[in-house]
C-alpha cells in the first residue's frame, strides 16, 4: 500500500514538473494577471485577499487564456501579451477612476472621456505610483519571453504540445471555477450584479474581470432597449407613478405659489461644501459671504448632491428634472436626446425667458447640445466674456484653473443680467461658477487667507513658554481647498454686492447650491480634524482630543449648501431661517416648483415642506440617508445618526426595497425614454382612477 502511495506521489510530482516545464509562458501569464487584479483590490477597496473575487478572476483569466493554446507555440506570446496589456489598461483606468469617484469605471462612461480635456490638471494632480504599477507586468512578461527564446522552449513545444486538448482542459477548469462563483452567490449578489449600481460590492464579490465583462453587456443593453427589458421597465414606471405612495406627500403648504411671477436665478457653486461654513481661522470665517447669505435667506443645512460619474452635469440634470443620474454613463453625453420635464421648460410655458451662463467652453459636458434640450433659450459661455487668457502667468488674476476667474466672470455677468431684466417680463437662469474646481493648487491667485495656528511651547525644566506659529494646512490638500473656496466665496460676495447696489433684481430670487463635494479623501479631511501640529503627525485614537471621523462621517460630510436668497425685503421675511430636514438634489425641483406654481408629475423627489422628517435621500450607488440613519449599500450596514433612535425590524428592509425601486424606475425613464413613450398611459390611468 505504501509503495502504491509513493508511486502515486511520484507520478503526480512528475506530471506537475512536466506541466510547469511545458507551460511556463501560460503560467507566467496567469500569475502576472492575478497579481495585477489583486493589487487593484488592495489599492482601492483594501480587500486584496477576497477569496470569492480571486476565484472569479482566476476563472476568467483561465478561460480567456485557454484560447491561446489554439495558437502555434511561437505565436502564443503575442496572444498572452495582448490580454495582459488589456488587463493593464483596465487596472490603471480603474485605479485612477476609483481615486476620483470611489467606484469602478464603466464602458458607458467612455463617452465622457472627452470631458477630461479641460480638467486634465486635476487628473495628473492625483496620479500616484500605485496607479501605474500595473504597467510593469507586460514588461516582466516580455523579459520572461526573451529568456525562453534563448532556450529550446518554443521549438520543443511545437513538437509535443496538443493545443486543442490543452485548450479544452484549461477551459473546463476555468468554467468549473466560474460555476463555483455563481453557485455560491446569493440572491442579493445576483441582484447587485444585474443592477450594477453598487460597483464596489460587485468587484469585491465577483472580481474586476467579471465586473468589467458584465458592465460591457450592461452598456450594450440600452442600445437594444426596444428588444431587451422595455416591457418590464415600462411596467415598473407605470406601477410607480400610479401607486398611492407617490402622491402621499403631494399637496399645498405655506410656501405654495409664493414665488409666482418672480424671476429666479440658480447659482451653481462649484465644489462648495457645507463644513466650510463652520471653519474660521484667526477670527476670519472661511466663507463669510456664504454665511451671510445663509443668515439673510433660507438655509437648508442637510442638503446632499446625488452625483455619479457626470459630477457637475449630473447635478444640473437632477436639479432640473428631479431624476437621478443614469446607472451607466452620464446623461449629458449618453441620454441627452430623451424627453425630460425640466424647470426651464415649465417656466417657458409661463412666459419666462431662460438662459445659462458659464465661464467654460459650451462643449464641456456636451452643454452646447444639452442646454437647449433642457429648455434654455440662450447660453452665455466662454466666448461671451473678455479676459486675459494667459493661464501661465501667475500674476494674471483674470484666469484661474480652467478659465475665466469667478471674480472677472461675475463682473461681466451682472450687466448681461441687467440687460435681460430690462428686456424680459420674467426670466429664469442658471449661473455656473468655475474657479473652485480641482486641482486646488493656484495659491498665488487665491489671495491672502491666514490659516495659521499659534500655540504655546514650554520647556520642561525652566517652564519658560513661547508662542509658536504654524501654518500646517498651507500646501496640504484640504488647506489648498479651503484657500480656493475662500477665493470663490470672495467672488460670490462681490457678485451680491453688485446685485444689492444695482437698481435691478428687486423681484429676483437666487437659489445657491453646491454642486458636489470636493472629492477629497477621508485621510485628507482627517488632516483637518486630527492633525497634531505639535508632533507633526495625526493624533492617535487614544488621544482625548481625537475626533472620530470614520467612513460614515466622511459620507455625511459631503453635504453642500442650499440657500434661497432675495433682496426683496417683503419676500425675505417669508423665506428665512434654517431648514434641517434631510434633503437631496432631486428634492429641489418639487420644492422650488411648488413655490413657482409649476409641477413635474414624474419627479423622483419631494417638496421638502410636505415630506419633512419622512424624507430620505437615495444616492446612485444604492446608499441612502434618512433623519435616523446613513445606510452603506456595499456593506449592507448602517450608522444611526439620531440620538436615541429606535428602529423597527422592517425599517431597513423597506427602505432598501424603496431605494432599489427608485433607482430602477429613474434609470428606466432615462434609458427607455419612458416619459415620452409611457407618460400618457400614466396620465390616463390616474384620470380614470380620479373619476372612479
Amino acid at each position: 500500500m505504501k509503495e502504491k502511495i509513493k508511486l502515486l506521489f511520484r507520478k503526480l510530482r512528475k506530471n506537475i514538473i512536466e506541466y510547469i516545464a511545458t507551460n511556463r509562458l501560460f503560467i507566467t501569464y496567469v500569475i502576472l494577471s492575478l497579481i495585477g487584479l489583486m493589487l487593484v483590490r488592495n489599492f482601492t477597496i483594501d480587500n486584496m485577499w477576497s477569496f470569492e473575487a480571486f476565484i472569479s478572476d482566476l476563472a476568467l483569466v483561465l478561460i480567456i487564456g485557454s484560447f491561446g493554446y489554439l495558437v502555434k507555440p511561437k505565436n502564443q506570446y503575442r496572444y498572452f501579451l495582448i490580454v495582459l496589456i488589456i488587463f493593464t489598461f483596465m487596472e490603471v483606468i480603474n485605479s485612477i477612476y476609483y481615486t476620483f469617484y470611489t467606484s469602478f469605471a464603466s464602458f458607458g462612461e467612455l463617452a465622457t472621456a472627452g470631458q477630461t480635456e479641460t480638467v486634465m490638471g486635476s487628473v495628473f494632480e492625483r496620479i500616484k505610483i500605485t496607479h501605474l504599477i500595473y504597467i510593469i507586468f507586460p514588461f516582466l512578461f516580455y523579459i520572461i519571453h526573451k529568456k525562453l527564446l534563448k532556450t529550446a522552449y518554443y521549438n520543443f513545444l511545437s513538437f509535443i504540445e496538443k493545443g486543442k486538448k490543452m485548450c479544452m482542459v484549461t477551459l473546463l477548469i476555468g468554467c468549473l471555477f466560474l460555476a463555483y462563483t455563481f453557485v455560491t452567490a446569493t440572491g442579493t449578489d445576483y441582484s447587485r450584479l444585474a443592477k450594477q449600481w453598487n460597483r464596489v460590492y460587485v468587484v469585491e464579490r465577483f472580481g474586476l474581470v467579471l465586473y468589467q465583462v458584465n458592465d460591457f453587456i450592461q452598456t450594450l443593453t440600452p442600445k437594444f432597449s426596444s428588444l431587451f427589458g422595455y416591457e418590464e421597465a415600462a411596467q415598473s414606471f407605470i406601477d410607480y407613478f400610479t401607486s398611492d405612495d407617490v402622491d402621499l406627500y403631494d399637496g399645498e403648504n405655506e410656501y405654495t405659489g409664493i414665488l409666482e411671477g418672480y424671476n429666479i436665478v440658480f447659482i451653481h457653486m462649484e465644489g462648495m461644501q457645507t463644513y466650510l461654513m463652520d471653519l474660521s481661522f484667526n477670527g476670519v470665517e472661511a466663507t463669510p459671504n456664504l454665511n451671510k447669505l445663509a443668515r439673510e435667506g433660507m438655509f437648508f443645512s442637510n442638503f446632499y448632491p446625488q452625483v455619479s460619474v457626470g459630477t457637475s452635469s449630473d447635478t444640473e440634470f437632477t436639479l432640473t428634472t428631479s431624476l437621478l443620474p443614469a446607472a451607466s454613463g452620464a446623461v449629458f453625453t449618453s441620454y441627452y436626446d430623451r424627453l425630460y420635464i425640466t424647470i426651464p421648460k415649465l417656466l417657458k410655458q409661463k412666459g419666462y425667458y431662460t438662459f445659462s451662463m458659464h465661464g467654460n467652453y459650451a462643449s464641456m459636458w456636451n452643454r452646447a447640445t444639452v442646454h437647449p434640450l433642457l429648455g434654455y433659450d440662450d447660453m452665455y459661455f466662454e466666448e461671451s466674456y473678455t479676459y486675459n487668457e494667459d493661464d501661465k502667468d501667475p500674476n494674471n488674476l483674470e484666469y484661474i484653473n480652467l478659465g475665466i476667474s469667478d471674480k472677472m466672470f461675475f463682473q461681466q455677468v451682472v450687466p448681461i443680467m441687467e440687460n435681460i431684466e430690462s428686456s424680459q417680463d420674467n426670466y429664469m437662469g442658471t449661473i455656473i461658477t468655475l474657479s473652485n474646481h480641482s486641482p486646488f493648487r493656484f495659491l498665488e491667485k487665491y489671495g491672502e487667507y491666514d490659516m495659521s495656528t499659534t500655540y504655546q511651547e514650554c520647556e520642561t525644566e525652566s517652564g519658560i513658554c513661547e508662542d509658536v506659529t504654524t501654518n500646517y494646512l498651507y500646501g496640504s490638500e484640504v488647506g489648498n481647498y479651503i484657500m480656493s473656496s475662500h477665493y470663490a466665496d470672495e467672488a460670490l460676495g462681490e457678485f451680491f454686492n453688485y446685485i444689492n447696489e444695482s437698481e435691478y433684481f428687486n423681484n429676483t430670487v437666487f437659489v445657491l447650491y453646491g454642486d458636489h463635494d470636493a472629492r477629497l479623501s477621508r485621510n485628507a479631511l482627517n488632516y483637518l480634524y486630527n492633525y497634531d501640529y505639535r508632533t507633526g503627525e495625526l493624533k492617535s485614537e487614544d488621544d482625548p482630543t481625537y475626533i472620530t471621523y470614520d467612513d460614515y462621517d466622511h459620507e455625511l460630510n459631503k453635504n453642500t449648501p442650499l440657500i434661497i436668497w432675495t433682496k426683496n425685503n417683503e419676500l425675505r421675511s417669508k423665506l428665512n431661517g434654517e431648514v434641517d430636514y434631510v434633503m437631496g438634489m432631486y428634492d429641489v425641483m418639487p420644492t422650488i416648483g411648488n413655490m413657482l406654481g409649476i409641477e413635474n408629475e414624474f419627479a423622483m423627489g419631494h417638496d421638502i415642506f410636505n415630506i419633512k422628517e419622512n424624507n430620505y435621500v437615495v444616492f446612485p450607488n444604492g446608499n441612502f440617508l434618512t433623519n435616523l440613519i446613513y445606510y452603506n449599500n456595499s456593506e449592507s450596514q448602517y450608522k444611526v445618526i439620531a440620538d436615541g433612535a429606535e428602529l423597527s425590524e422592517d425599517y431597513i428592509t423597506n427602505l432598501v426595497e424603496k431605494t432599489d425601486n427608485i433607482l430602477e424606475v429613474s434609470n428606466a425613464i432615462i434609458v427607455h425614454d419612458l416619459i415620452k413613450n409611457e407618460g400618457d398611459t400614466v396620465r390616463e390611468i390616474k384620470e380614470k382612477e380620479a373619476i372612479e
